[in-house]
């Protein structure tokens, strides 16, 4: 009798033990969803079933959920039974949101121009720089003139920039990675740095203060609900070799993840080897429900040489030639980077809460360069806060949010001879400083359910100042300084639901572009106080329709830009600066995204399209310059037309294919729109193996860049002096490598 009650109270104690059921399934097609990674907080992994049904004994526990092609979810669950939804990592626009604006909002109810990129598009290509994932997006183009050697245009935006990222505003982890003037090393970051990002086109100045451009946010912050160590291993042509090394470790309720990644290559073209090592150490600390910690180390040390522009002749004769005399004088950049930052997260309720992110760096600089060379020696620091509260107004929906942020930074700068590769003796030297700051408004009114009403200001306020040391030439030392008077920039937007799967937007935004320490200050010693900042007006529509499998979008748009800041190239090579009058730039963008097949039962899984096409009719407004007059001329470096065109493909056992084919049209050299470049095509193409076996993660893949053998430039120099036009990109190459991670 004794036993059968003991047995009896066992039974009941099981029937009664609290459990969390759990169904899950894809979020486009609902159909159950096998071998998805589900980890119950400190526990180890689980799988789903074939029928994506999975038990789990507790109550009141945070659970993560990991597959292959879906986005990361880690969610709160009582006991009970539960619908859980995965989102598929191919854009679905009436799922995905986003978090641009400081708003996390679904993208169908943002009112501007946002893409989103992410690491199954990096996966799509070579993943040795973050040039062909961006690029196959409507309205973006990232310029790579030699390996590492990066500028970015959103919109025709790298008009004054001959190198380095500027007139576009870049985070990374919430921390402003643009430097306070005005510039950003994105090349300092590997692409496994980088997991996602959000671009923002066009002027965004009421929360990202100042440029034209736009603003990038990019996130490195893995699953850290997890223990897991992973290593790839990458090869291909011209000598390219990669290996990465990651940890990631659950502790607690947080975690941290490191990660070590070293690049090398020979390059194509002659002076024109990279050599990159970057480390990266984050942490997630949740303190209580209401406050957490994020923290951040980047060390980056990078080396890359400049083989330098070409002019016809010379790219007709040899195009892997470096110009002359980059070789001899050993004409490259070599700068160590170190990156602290810190990430506080306060709840004061439900509907009030703050995030703030400090940051501290140092940066040291060195370029050699045919007529000089170059060193600097820096240290930064700077903040970010945001308040965001939610509220009604009059019974209608109200979110507030308002911030501040601020920069500053000093710099020593030395410009010397360089003899063969060697500083010689001094030219200029200076102790440089930049600040920049701003504060920003913004409330979201929903009028109606269907109708988000957005108002946004930013003042914004900056300057700069350049103590000339010494002068070897005989000219003036002392404090030369400029300060922008403060700009005040609006947004205003309004967004409308159609329908459940589709919404229309427009827009009215400014934007206020100082010119950098790196146009005002040049490389032969003269500082021109005379620069004028950019400033905009963008007035824009869009409409966007994501049901299911099929996803459009359409933007039109028009910036007027007054004091547009372009480049010219003196007899000696160095690159200047002046203000053009103004340029008119209109511009349509279009994307279309079909899932012919979505997560199918047959031999094949996945069979995706999508094409992007960007249309950029941009004109000098007002341009005169001596006796010349370019008004009504194209704007120079910036192509009419471009087209993408995708193709996806997966099958059940794991092999994938990745085509791509990007157009991109005739594009104007000089001011003079007497040179063009000819338009070419490019296909890239990816084979692969992908497989989950229990813990275990393995990836095996190969593809060929430039199928077609083109010769082109991924990036022009502009109005060059001796018709220096060309930076010939690489030819038809190769490359193959092996993933391979443990989950533990």
């Amino acid at each position: 009798m004794k036993n059968t009650l003991t047995l009896l109270f066992f039974l009941i104690t099981i029937a009664t033990q609290a459990q969390i059921q759990l169904n899950i399934t894809d979020q486009v097609t609902g159909q159950a969803l096998e071998n998805v990674r589900v980890r119950p907080e400190n526990q180890k992994f689980l799988t789903t079933n074939a029928s994506g049904i999975i038990a789990i004994p507790g109550d009141g526990i945070r659970i993560s959920f990991a597959k292959e092609g879906y986005e990361y979810l880690e969610k709160w669950f009582e006991a009970g039974e539960y619908q859980v939804e995965l989102i598929p990592e191919v854009m679905n626009l009436s799922a995905v949101t986003v978090s641009a604006f400081e708003s996390e909002r679904p993208l169908l109810e943002q009112s501007a121009a946002i893409i989103k990129v992410n690491e199954r598009d990096f996966a799509r290509y070579n993943e040795i720089s973050p040039v062909n994932a961006f690029n196959q997006k409507a309205g973006v183009r990232i310029e790579e003139r030699a390996p590492a050697s990066y500028r970015i245009s959103i919109r025709g935006s790298s008009l004054r920039a001959p190198f380095g990222v500027r007139n576009v505003k870049v985070y990374w982890n919430d921390v402003p990675f643009t430097a306070p003037d005005g510039t950003t090393a994105l090349n300092l970051l590997d692409l496994s740095n980088i997991k996602s990002s959000e671009v923002v086109k066009g002027p965004s100045g009421s929360i990202y203060g100042a440029g034209n451009g736009g603003a990038i946010s990019l996130f490195s912050q893995p699953n850290l609900n997890s223990n897991r160590i992973s290593t790839d291993l990458l090869t291909g042509s011209y000598g390219l070799m990669k290996y990465r090394l990651g940890l990631t470790q659950a502790i607690g309720n947080g975690g941290i993840e490191a990660s070590f990644v070293s690049q090398k290559s020979d390059g194509y073209r002659e002076q024109s080897a990279v050599d990159r090592k970057v480390f990266q150490l984050g942490g997630y600390f949740p303190i209580s429900e209401k406050q957490e910690i994020r923290t951040q180390m980047l060390i980056s040390d990078l080396n890359y040489q400049i083989p330098g522009g070409l002019n016809a002749d010379q790219l007709a004769e040899d195009p892997t030639q470096a110009r002359p005399g980059s070789v001899d004088q050993n004409s490259s950049v070599a700068q160590k980077a170190l990156l602290l930052s810190m990430g506080h997260v306060y709840r004061f309720s439900e509907k009030t809460h703050n995030s703030t992110t400090l940051y501290l760096n140092t940066n040291d600089f060195k370029n050699p360069f045919i007529l000089d060379y170059k060193k600097e020696l820096g240290f930064g620091y700077g903040a970010r806060t945001k308040f965001t509260h939610e509220s009604q107004l009059g019974g209608k929906a109200l979110r507030m949010i308002f911030g501040a942020e601020y920069q500053n930074s000093w710099t020593d700068a030395q410009n010397f001879g360089n003899r063969s590769g060697v500083a010689d003796t001094v030219r200029f030297a200076d102790k440089l400083r930049a600040y920049q700051g701003f504060l920003f408004q913004q409330a979201e009114l929903n009028f109606t359910e269907k109708i988000l009403f957005t108002v946004g200001l930013s003042e914004n306020f900056s300057g700069y100042e350049i103590d000339r040391q010494i002068d070897a030439s005989g000219g003036p030392t002392g404090v030369n300084s400029r300060t922008f008077d403060p700009v005040v920039v609006p947004r205003l937007a309004l967004n409308y639901g159609i329908s459940t799967f589709s919404s229309v937007y427009g827009s009215v935004s400014g934007g206020f572009s100082p010119p950098t320490i790196d146009e005002v200050r040049t490389n032969e010693g003269s500082v021109n106080l005379d620069l004028e900042a950019e400033k905009g007006t963008n007035f824009e529509v869009g409409y966007r329709m994501g049901k299911e499998k099929f996803n459009v979008e359409l933007i039109a748009y028009y910036l007027k830009l007054k004091e547009t800041i372009t480049t010219y190239t003196n007899e000696n090579g160095v690159v200047l600066f002046r203000n053009a009058g103004a340029t008119d730039q209109k511009g349509i963008e279009a994307s279309l995204d079909y899932a012919i097949l979505r997560n199918g039962d047959g031999f094949l899984k996945d069979f995706l399209v999508g094409t992007a096409f960007t249309g950029q009719f941009f004109e000098f407004k007002n341009y005169q310059k001596g006796d010349n007059d370019f008004s009504g001329n194209e704007l120079t470096g910036v192509p009419k037309t471009n087209l993408v065109t995708r193709l996806d493909l997966r099958t059940q056992p794991g092999i994938y294919l990745n085509l791509t084919h990007q157009y991109t049209g005739e594009i104007p050299l000089n001011d003079a729109n007497t040179v063009y470049s000819d338009p070419f095509n490019l296909i890239n193409a990816r084979l692969g193996y992908i497989r989950t076996f229990q813990n275990w993660d393995f990836e095996i893949f190969g593809g060929v860049d430039n199928l077609l053998d083109e010769l082109y430039s991924l990036g022009n120099d502009l109005n060059p002096f001796g018709g220096r036009y060309y930076q010939p990109a690489p030819a038809r190459n190769y490359y193959g490598g092996i993933k391979v991670a443990f989950n533990y």
